[in-house]
């Protein structure tokens, strides 16, 4: 009988290992599911705050944000071209 005890002993010692393993491993997924959260609501307030700025400053903007800027407003001329491609297409 003693085999036996210490094999129930070490099978039950290896159970708790391994719950204890996968109740860690949920943890740190939620935890790292939460750090997504907050890098996502940071990474929208950068963009909001761009675009606030762009729509201030896009005719005048600081020096630091000129390339940037102008960038922004080749793209949307960019977009509003082809945009009037499609209608044309589409004889519109």
């Amino acid at each position: 009988m003693d085999f036996f005890d210490k094999l129930g002993e070490t099978i039950t010692a290896k159970g708790r290992e391994v719950s204890d393993k996968a109740r860690d491993l949920a943890e740190i997924a939620n935890l790292k599911s939460q750090i997504n959260t907050c890098e996502d609501v940071v990474k929208k307030n950068y963009i909001e705050i761009g675009r606030i700025y762009y729509e201030q400053h896009a005719s005048e903007p600081e020096e630091a944000y000129e390339e940037a800027c102008r960038a922004i407003t080749n793209a949307k001329n960019g977009i509003a071209d082809l945009e009037q491609k499609i209608r044309d297409v589409k004889g519109i």
